[in-house]
């Protein structure tokens, strides 16, 4: 906790993450009106995101980790001050938002957008990683080395950081829509199940490979979750979109 103002608490895990869907927005909206999309369809589609990019992120959470909630306490599902959101259900359920509004609805072509909203989604990740330092929480795992624990959540802030620095050096490429955050996530989530979740504290769903010494170990729920993800990610990055590219010439 940050500081308290009568009942209301503020926290750093909610002001980081409130930052980084200001600035997210901003740079979307200042982008998106140069390359002359309108800024009520934009504004309205950045809303959609991270209503239901919340809503993705709880219901995954509760449903891999709680799901009993659903039938004992069911009002338990909407304490999000309470903790507990899940990078996957608000990827998804921001991704889905963005796609029927800006297809069905503003007619907009959705990897148009995509790619101006990856600042938004990277600062995010990384300002999260951060405030969880802050927190102790999703920590690494011990180690016998003589630094104990993994330090994961800077690992991840800091290539999620370096992820962002590569959007920006892509930024005056020409590159087909939506490349820049189709490959942001391939890369991301390579990164999150391969480096992240290994040195991670997470229980093994499948206890493939656990090293007490290395402070290692797989298989966590995320990495099983990862691969299926992946195949998708790689279809839309390297099959669909160089077609797009060979359109528009």
């Amino acid at each position: 906790v940050i500081f308290t103002i009568g009942s209301l608490s503020v926290r750093f895990y909610g002001l980081f993450m409130a930052l980084a869907i200001m600035v997210g927005a901003f740079y979307l909206l200042r982008k998106g009106k140069k390359r002359g999309f309108s800024e009520e369809h934009l504004s309205t589609m950045v809303l959609l995101v991270v209503t239901f990019g919340l809503v993705g992120a709880r219901l995954l959470f509760v449903v891999a980790n709680f799901p009993s909630w659903f039938w004992e306490e069911p009002l338990r599902i909407l304490k999000v001050y309470e903790g507990g959101l899940a990078w996957h259900g608000g990827l998804v359920g921001g991704v889905l938002a963005a796609f029927f509004y800006l297809r069905f609805r503003a007619h907009i072509d959705f990897h148009a957008v995509a790619d101006l909203a990856v600042p938004g989604i990277a600062l995010g990740y990384t300002l999260i990683r951060l405030a969880n330092i802050l927190n102790v929480e999703n920590v690494g795992r011990m180690t016998g080395f003589t630094f104990g624990r993994w330090p994961v959540q800077l690992f991840a802030a800091t290539f999620s950081a370096l992820l962002l620095l590569r959007h920006f050096f892509l930024e005056g490429r020409a590159l087909p829509d939506g490349y820049r955050f189709w490959s942001f996530v391939f890369y991301h989530q390579i990164f999150r199940s391969g480096v992240e979740e290994t040195l991670r504290e997470m229980p093994l769903v499948v206890p493939l490979y656990r090293d007490s010494f290395l402070g290692m170990g797989f298989l966590t729920m995320v990495q099983i979750a990862t691969p299926p993800l992946l195949v998708f990610l790689w279809w839309m990055a390297w099959k669909y979109l160089p077609k797009r590219n060979a359109l528009h010439r």
